[in-house]
């Protein structure tokens, strides 16, 4: 990961004038814990992934998600 790659490296929180919270998505190679903007789609992938959706919710309300 690089420095700014994702919000909490420094990345802003903000698209599209709206702050953006970090939530479980989806993706082809699991769930993971990032953030989406309604009008670009997914904007940061904050953890890694999970094999399942309640690994990462329970990551996410644990904050202990991490890349």
């Amino acid at each position: 990961m690089l420095p700014g790659e994702t919000i909490g490296s420094g990345a802003s929180d903000v698209c599209c004038n709206k702050k953006l919270r970090m939530q479980v998505l989806h993706s082809g190679a699991g769930y993971y814990v990032g953030t989406w903007c309604p009008n670009c789609g997914p904007y940061s992938r904050e953890s890694g992934y999970y094999r399942t959706k309640e690994e990462a919710y329970k990551a996410l309300l644990n904050n202990t998600y991490s890349r």
